[in-house]
């Protein structure tokens, strides 16, 4: 699991390899990961939008960019989590994840990002 605060946002996020939806002679690595969300600061604040960057062994890189989190823009309370699960493809058997969030400071009515920390997508059968 990785982690990271940023502006009173602590982010941590977990990978897993799903081998039951891959197909590796098609070229197909799917992964999963769970990201926990957390307030740390004082203020409530909302989540507004997501901005992804993946990449893969080939170089190729892309970028994923939309409002809110799987059809959410959640809204957490001094101390709160929200916690979510999404998927991403690549067409190699390692790649990376990271980006940020945009958040919405309510008392303030002011936006920041709220970065999230990289993480690997490894197949498990690389490691050996």
């Amino acid at each position: 699991m990785e982690t990271l605060i940023t502006n009173d946002i602590k982010i941590s996020v977990e990978a897993f390899y799903r081998p039951e939806y891959s197909k590796p002679s098609n070229f197909k690595y799917i992964f999963s990961y769970e990201v926990t969300i957390q307030n740390l600061g004082i203020s409530p604040v909302q989540l507004l939008r997501r901005h992804w960057f993946i990449l893969d062994t080939t170089g190729m890189m892309r970028e994923v960019e939309g409002e809110g989190v799987i059809g959410e823009q959640p809204i957490l309370a001094a101390g709160a989590t929200h916690q979510y699960q999404s998927w991403c493809h690549l067409i190699t058997d390692v790649g990376k994840m990271y980006g940020y969030y945009t958040m919405l400071e309510s008392g303030k009515q002011k936006t920041f990002k709220a970065l999230i920390p990289e993480f690997q997508l490894i197949a498990p059968f690389k490691m050996n």
